[in-house]
């Protein structure tokens, strides 16, 4: 995907966040190439206790989840204090971990809608990642959708160019 022009915005890390399936590394990948921003992982954050956890087929708890949001506001506030831009993949489950990623109105939310039974079906053809489609269900009852705030929604069922395109709109119209 090319580079868009995009005129000054004031997000600076933008958080694409959803369940396990929903695309957020794909669309934060694509999203970072096409803004020309840097991209970060946010599963490369978790400790090694987490991810065999989850491997395991156990939900993390709110204490399991507290380091690693530690970690990624730490990195979020590192960029914004660096004057970089970035956008951060990360699954940003409930209202009170958003409240902690949002270190100030240059943070913002992408949520990355999907029904059930198409992240199980993702999930469940995906090869190479710790996350089990058991988990599914657990991060489903965990999710709080993000309602009446400034995160954008979209429908992960999309292409991933035609979420880009709707996500890149939605920031410059501002």
């Amino acid at each position: 995907m090319k580079q868009m022009p995009c005129k000054e915005l004031k997000t600076r890390i933008l958080v694409v966040m959803g369940v396990s399936g929903s695309g957020k590394t794909t669309i934060g990948k694509a999203l970072a190439e096409a803004l020309g921003w840097s991209f970060i992982e946010g599963d490369q954050f978790h400790s090694k206790e987490n991810v065999e956890k989850m491997a395991n087929g156990v939900p993390l708890t709110d204490e399991d989840r507290a380091a690693w949001l530690d970690s990624l506001r730490k990195e979020i506030e590192n960029h914004l204090t660096s004057g970089n831009t970035a956008v951060l993949a990360c699954s940003a489950l409930k209202a009170d971990y958003r409240e902690k990623l949002k270190v100030d109105n240059r943070v913002q939310f992408v949520f990355l809608n999907i029904p059930f039974g198409v992240a199980k079906e993702r999930v469940s053809n995906r090869k190479g990642h710790f996350m089990p489609a058991s988990l599914l269900k657990s991060q489903f009852e965990t999710l709080q959708q993000p309602e009446g705030d400034d995160s954008i929604n979209v429908d992960a069922q999309q292409t991933p160019d035609l979420i880009v395109k709707e996500v890149v709109a939605k920031l410059q119209a501002e």
